[in-house]
């Protein structure tokens, strides 16, 4: 009698987490339910299968283990009885609470801004864009090397890397800031080139979509410049490259910049590193802001980009606001204990608020896509008519 030939499965086993989140006893349940669910989007995105959800209310976390000692205890005897491989918090955690963490749960322990980081090396496609999140990562696990980090000796290695009497933790801080400092040259030397390529550009009008991550950009890019051919996936973050394209509307040419989405707590460490693709938006001559309104947060989402744009000082860029995703909007849902608008209703809202028109789009099914054509080439018409008062409009005809 034949034995029968055992099967292994060569599936690579998808870590699993815990999240932890330590609002304020004033936030919302709603709110903090919200937040903790980005957070496991961004779990996901990163390939984390959640497992479960801790919540503590303090007035301020606690400063050696952001938790208290009670919350602690309940999340350590989860961590052991499942077997789960990290503990994600919603927040950023200094280097002693992410350390005393690490010591209490003996398991992987990723704050906000390193699972961000994750996503972006995982996305991060040009040479540019990977030097620009490395960057971020070792300045991320600079104030938190300790001894464990011999490896980053072991990528330089050779004779002559280690000075007499340092210690190991002083030689993974010698190594991983040389690493900083050529990162920071090679970036100079990418920038320049950059700022190379952008003067070519001079005198074209230049369009950048904005927005939250995962609202769409990317899919009204493809839907703008026919053949763009720019990535889009239903995952936070799914564009981390600068991507740029030559449009042609009403027989006006421009360039059509799709930039990495925003999100509420973005690392600053990654708006500094990522200066030359954020400049696509400081030099642009007008934004196209795109919200997803299917989100039940979209105000907030609109004040987070908004805020963000102050904070790479683009906030003064003219915009168009383009509402994505109407086809999913449940106008007879819930909100606030109130029937949400109409689409007619939140159109008329937000003209009268901003002083100006307003898209309801839906990018995937197709809706109103002429009249998303017409309004942004109505303002780039608009902008180049200043920039150009006496040039003939029939010289622009066709894809020059």
């Amino acid at each position: 009698m034949l034995e029968k030939k055992k099967f292994h499965s060569t599936a690579i086993r998808r870590e699993t987490a815990v999240l932890v989140a330590v609002p304020p006893k004033s936030q919302a349940e709603a709110q903090t339910t919200e937040y903790l669910d980005e957070l496991a989007f961004l779990a996901e995105t990163a390939g984390v299968t959640t497992q479960k959800r801790f919540v503590q209310r303090l007035d301020q976390p606690d400063i050696r283990t952001y938790v208290g000692k009670g919350k602690l205890e309940e999340i350590k005897a989860w961590v052991k009885a499942q077997d789960v491989d990290m503990v994600i918090f919603d927040d950023d955690l200094k280097p002693s609470q992410q350390r005393n963490l690490e010591e209490e749960l003996r398991v992987k322990i990723l704050d906000r801004t390193l699972l961000i980081l994750d996503i972006f090396a995982l996305r991060a496609k040009s040479a540019t864009a990977r030097a620009q999140v490395e960057l971020a990562q070792y300045q991320y696990f600079l104030p938190r090397l300790t001894g464990l980090w011999t490896h980053l000796d072991k990528q330089r290695g050779g004779v002559g890397t280690k000075g007499p009497g340092e210690t190991e933790i002083e030689t993974d801080r010698r190594i991983v800031r040389d690493k900083i400092s050529l990162l920071k040259e090679k970036l100079e030397e990418f920038e320049k080139q950059a700022a190379t390529q952008r003067k070519t550009r001079h005198g074209v009008v230049r369009v950048a979509l904005v927005g939250y991550t995962n609202v769409g950009k990317s899919t009204l890019m493809n839907l703008l410049a026919k053949g763009a051919d720019v990535f889009a996936e239903n995952k936070l973050f799914a564009t981390v490259d600068a991507t740029t394209r030559k449009v042609v509307l009403d027989g006006i040419p421009f360039l059509l910049s799709d930039t990495v989405g925003f999100i509420r707590k973005l690392p600053t460490r990654l708006i500094e590193s990522f200066k030359s693709t954020l400049d696509e938006i400081r030099e642009a001559d007008l934004l196209i802001h795109v919200v997803d309104l299917s989100h039940p947060s979209y105000d907030e989402h609109i004040r987070v980009v908004n805020e963000t744009l102050a904070d790479i000082g683009a906030a003064d860029k003219p915009a168009l606001l383009i509402f994505n995703k109407i086809d999913q909007y449940g106008a007879d849902e819930i909100e606030n204990g109130q029937e949400r608008l109409s689409l007619d209703e939140l159109r008329e809202t937000y003209v009268a608020r901003l002083h100006a028109p307003a898209v309801f789009v839906s990018a995937t099914a197709g809706i109103n896509i002429d009249q998303l054509r017409l309004a942004v080439g109505t303002r780039v018409r608009q902008v180049h008519e200043q920039r150009y008062p006496n040039r003939p409009q029939d010289r622009w005809s066709g894809d020059e």
